[in-house]
């Protein structure tokens, strides 16, 4: 097994590679397609990765990637699963891209908030619409005698 290329991107402009003993893959059988054949071969792949001791990431990298996908994780290890293909090499291709794909979108850093104003229509018509229902609470009060 080749070490896992993530591409560069937002938090990572050089990309970042994985090595390949830091990997974990697991085969088992897998349900859907594949005829008498589904019950005899082992294609669903099962793909490991830790993140919290893997080489692959900086530490900046690492705390934004253990953050964004803590509800994916089982302590610091992350697994995706393959097994819509009827062959073991094309699912261990698509848990590796699905692997890359989840990385490379948690080191990206945040983007920061832009600050708006309401616009001056939008204020007009806000206020507005608070005098017109003043005014329609007004006229259900009993008349004033003067």
């Amino acid at each position: 097994m080749a070490d896992l290329h993530i591409p560069s991107g937002p938090g990572a402009p050089d990309g970042i590679i994985v090595p390949s003993h830091e990997l974990v893959e697991q085969f088992s059988r897998a349900s859907g397609p594949g005829g008498q054949g589904v019950n005899t071969t082992d294609s669903r792949v099962q793909l490991s990765l830790d993140l919290g001791a893997t080489s692959a990431l900086n530490p900046v990298q690492r705390a934004r990637v253990l953050d964004r996908l803590a509800s994916r994780l089982t302590g610091t290890i992350i697994t995706v699963t393959a097994s819509e293909h009827r062959s073991q090499r094309h699912n261990r291709e698509a848990a590796r891209l699905r692997l890359a794909t989840l990385i490379r979108d948690a080191v990206a850093p945040p983007l920061p908030r832009r600050p708006t104003r309401p616009s001056r229509g939008s204020v007009r018509r806000r206020l507005e619409g608070k005098k017109h229902r003043a005014q329609i609470k007004e006229n259900r009060r009993r008349p004033r005698d003067y």
